[in-house]
């Protein structure tokens, strides 16, 4: 769980999270995160690879791009222990 966390600690990564989430497809190829987040393909990827090994995002490449797209139940047992019911 700390290392989902740690991994949501910083604005670019938080940022990248929303993007992929309002993407209509749910999913974004590197190359149009890297447009939106105005930064360095090398940190867009830095990013995403801790976001990856966080398991909060899954990678699928086509050809010569990788697109990714949010693991939900990653996201929804993130916010069953950090915000659980209290029935």
């Amino acid at each position: 769980m700390a290392s989902k966390l740690k991994a949501l600690a910083d604005p670019a990564r938080l940022q990248m999270i929303h993007l992929i989430h309002q993407a209509p497809a749910g999913e974004l190829c590197v190359c149009d995160l890297t447009n939106s987040m105005q930064l360095a393909q090398s940190s867009v990827s830095r990013h995403l690879k801790i976001l990856m090994n966080a398991g909060l995002l899954r990678r699928q490449q086509r050809g010569t791009w990788a697109w990714f797209s949010l693991r939900p139940e990653a996201l929804r047992e993130l916010q069953q222990r950090v915000f659980p019911a209290t029935d």
